[in-house]
């Protein structure tokens, strides 16, 4: 049973995600916002999340997704399909 539970090692990639500028950009602002809203008593799992966030493009190439436009494109091609 002990086995099971060490499936993935500490510093092993656990999962791949390829993401979408919108879905990038959403991901972004909920893990910041979670990550702001958590307080001392969880500095490990700040920890984690701020390694999490440091993955990730910068907040200035966030900001550069237009989710608006990113939204609309995708309706176009919903809709062109």
């Amino acid at each position: 049973m002990a086995d099971d539970l060490n499936l993935i090692g500490a510093d092993e990639t656990a999962y791949r995600l390829d993401l979408t500028a919108a879905q990038l950009k959403v991901t972004y602002g909920a893990l910041r916002s979670f990550f702001d809203d958590l307080g001392h008593d969880e500095a490990d799992v700040k920890a984690v999340a701020r390694e999490v966030l440091d993955k990730l493009p910068g907040e200035h190439e966030i900001r550069a997704i237009d989710l608006g436009r990113e939204l609309a494109r995708r309706r176009a091609a919903r809709d062109e399909g």
